[in-house]
């Protein structure tokens, strides 16, 4: 297999020439900027991987080019809407972490980290995404999902989902009838490291829940004390279930 490119977007030059020298010993092959505009003019010249962004940069912040890569089409832009992007930030607040992975991101890592974790979680965000190629568009009854267009449709209606939404979606699809556990969905959707007291995954779970269901389809099942599946149907028994 072909190493994987990753773009660094990181202003402070310790951090990023550590990053850098590290992933590249780990096989990666690694473009490296220090502002977003530096950043946006490689993402439009090069097809990376994976993207690394630092949030407080001297010139923006990594948000606002996460929300600029999300919101392009692809073609006049040149930009790719379906890159995978990892935020890194010294903001640690569960807002915070919220917010980025709100706004797009894949997943989010907080300052100050271990190189071996960042390490980790770029390859666990990676494998997702070639899954997601790989797979192409999933099916699960009537529900059609396609990974690459961010698109969901129940018996060929499209149905509107937030982007968390899809992403909860998308990876309950990637095992269909399989419980995935909350910590799970917290951690791999939501970059969360524990459950904690949070209901954002229950939220977002409900409202998924309410705008797949068509024609009395049930798919989202809350799986009572463990976490969360996709079914076609009524649930099966075996596991007590509730609606989230």
């Amino acid at each position: 297999m072909e190493p994987a490119t990753l773009l660094l977007l990181e202003d402070d030059p310790v951090i990023r020439l550590f990053l850098a020298d590290n992933l590249t010993a780990d096989g990666y092959d690694v473009l490296v900027a220090e502002t977003v505009e530096d950043a946006g003019r490689t993402l439009e010249r090069s097809r990376p991987d994976l993207a690394v962004f630092d949030v407080q940069l001297p010139d923006g912040s990594g948000l606002d080019l996460l929300r600029r890569v999300r919101a392009s089409d692809g073609v006049a832009s040149r930009l790719d809407p379906t890159l995978p992007i990892l935020l890194l930030s010294g903001a640690g607040e569960e807002l915070d972490r919220v917010r980025g992975l709100e706004r797009g991101a894949d997943d989010y890592v907080v300052k100050p980290f271990a190189y071996p974790e960042l390490r980790l979680r770029i390859d666990a965000v990676l494998r997702r995404a070639r899954t997601r190629v790989q797979l192409g568009t999933l099916r699960v009854g009537s529900l059609e999902i396609d990974p690459a267009g961010r698109a969901a449709t129940v018996r060929g209606v499209r149905v509107e989902l937030a982007a968390k939404e899809f992403a909860l979606l998308r990876t309950l699809a990637s095992a269909p009838t399989r419980v995935f556990t909350k910590d799970e969905l917290l951690r791999d959707v939501w970059g969360f490291r524990a459950a904690g007291s949070t209901r954002t995954l229950d939220s977002h779970a409900c409202r998924l829940r309410q705008k797949l269901r068509a024609d009395g389809d049930e798919f989202v099942v809350n799986v009572w004390g463990v976490g969360y599946r996709l079914v076609d149907g009524p649930p099966a028994s075996g596991f007590p279930v509730r609606s989230p």
